[in-house]
């Protein structure tokens, strides 16, 4: 195997970890937001009101997020 090779081998190795950890990244990203979504249609699905003084619009909204 020639030099050459190698260092499109690890190019390319290092590549995939990148695109996996960006991926990774984005779905942990997402997670409160789908938490909070799920918990929302359990709670309309038991018909229950969410909890006094608790603001949905609020928690989705976080300037740090964008």
């Amino acid at each position: 195997m020639k030099w050459d090779e190698i260092s499109i081998a690890i190019l390319a190795v290092f590549g995939c970890v990148m695109l996996l950890l960006t991926q990774v990244k984005e779905v942990l990203g997402k997670l409160p937001e789908i938490i909070r979504a799920w918990r929302q249609v359990r709670r309309e699905l038991r018909g229950t009101d969410p909890p006094e003084g608790s603001t949905p619009d609020a928690a989705t909204t976080d300037p740090s997020i964008e």
